[in-house]
Formats: structure tokens, sequence, C-alpha cells
């Protein structure tokens, strides 16, 4: 298999202080795969690092010649300002900037690109509505027809069911199956288990360090879950060990 994204002995983390220690694994290219871990354990930050957001402080990502263009990331809703005063279809054109640039016009064409984006997700008739005046499932879909316009071979979600109802949470299932299936790289930080045995063949189980990656019946095992509360648990009783600086 081709290796999409690499971490090479990274270490990663906030103001010296790490919170992803001397990660040694691969993501193979066209994979689904599940982060899951204790609270505390990585992995946002993982992602966050994979985007760029954050520098690594040890070791290295390698992303197999793609560029932070080729890199579509779904942040936590609880990270977005949803006061800002946007529509919808303003927010889903924001996945065209690498085309049309920050302040372009979209043109016929290009409107017509984001229209067929909203309907996917079932958001038609609500693209002149305030962002602010969605629910969080109507708010997911938005998000998720942004990606559809990105339409990037890596795709990063950052807890993507959060707050939302059943039947989006399956609408949205169903895009990420399709993404995976044109062979998308799709990486989702996620809680419910569930979810992940049900959805995602592969998993990468962090708790600040590597605790398990591979197949998501292998990885989830009360062992390797047990294992990562008591790394996680140690980690916050010794913070001056586990939360050392790095030089």
């Amino acid at each position: 298999m081709t290796t999409a994204v690499a971490f090479r002995n990274l270490t990663l983390g906030y103001d010296q202080h790490p919170a992803v220690h001397h990660l040694e694994t691969e993501i193979d290219q066209g994979s689904l795969t599940a982060i899951v871990g204790p609270n505390g354990a990585g992995k946002s930050t993982l992602l966050k690092g994979v985007t760029g957001v954050l520098a690594p402080l040890e070791g290295r990502i390698e992303t197999s010649g793609l560029g932070y263009e080729d890199i579509a990331y779904l942040p936590q809703q609880s990270e977005i300002d949803r006061s800002f005063p946007i529509s919808v279809i303003d927010l889903v054109a924001m996945g065209l900037w690498q085309e049309i640039g920050a302040l372009g016009q979209l043109g016929r064409a290009k409107r017509s690109r984001v229209d067929a984006a909203i309907a996917a997700v079932g958001l038609t008739g609500f693209e002149r509505r305030p962002i602010a005046s969605l629910s969080g499932g109507q708010m997911q879909r938005a998000l998720f027809a942004r990606l559809l316009l990105q339409d990037t071979k890596l795709v990063l979600l950052d807890e993507p069911f959060t707050a939302i109802d059943a039947q989006t949470m399956a609408d949205l299932i169903d895009l990420i199956h399709q993404w995976h299936g044109e062979g998308r790289t799709v990486l989702a930080v996620l809680h419910d288990q569930d979810t992940v045995k049900a959805h995602f063949p592969q998993t990468l189980m962090l708790a600040r360090e590597l605790v398990a990656h591979g197949p998501t019946d292998r990885v989830l095992t009360s062992e390797n879950q047990y294992r990562a509360r008591q790394m996680c648990e140690a980690c916050a009783s010794i913070p001056h060990v586990c939360g050392k600086s790095v030089a």
C-alpha cells in the first residue's frame, strides 16, 4: 500500500509542552481511519499537525508530496465563530477559495458547483440563511458541503458527529463512504465506538503516545482501551514528566 501520511518520531504540543509524544506510524493512501483515545489524548492536536497549524516539536510529518491545498480540514464546531455575519452560500463557497481567492467572484459555473454541493448535503433552500440561525446538524451539513468543493485527496474530520441528529449523521457517513470509494484518505477523530466499528475499517488509538494502529477489531480491544486510560491518567498525575518541555 502507498503511504498517504507518515508520522516519523513525531512530537507535537503547545508552548514547548508536548501533547503527542514520539509517534511513529503510517496511514495508507485511500484508507478510512478513526482516531480514538481518552480526553486529552492528543487526537485534535494530531490533526492540527497534519494541516500545518502546529509545527512539530520533534520529528516530522510526511504527506507524500501533498501540499496544504490538497488537505481538507473540518474543525470542531466549537472552534467556529457562528456569530460571524455570513450566509450558508458564503460559507460553502469558501471551499473554492483556492480557485477564486478571498475576493473572487463565483461566476455561473462555480455558482452551479456551490449549488450542487448544497443540494448534496440536503440544504437546498437554506442558501441565504445566516449561519447563526442553523441548528448543529444544519451547520455540519454546510461544512461538509464546503469540504465537497475543496475536492482534496486527504480529508481530516475533528469530531464530525458531535451534537447532530441521527439522520444528519447517517447522511454525512454516506458522504464519507463516498470519499472512501473515490480513493481519498479520510482521518476522523471519533468518540463513539459503535460508529467506529460500523464504518471505519482502520483505527489509530492515541494516549499522547501510540497505543495501537491497525484493523479496527484488533485495536478496539478492552486491553488497549484500559492501557490508553492508564497512560492518560498517568500523564495527568505526573505532568512534570508527560508535559515536560522540549528543548
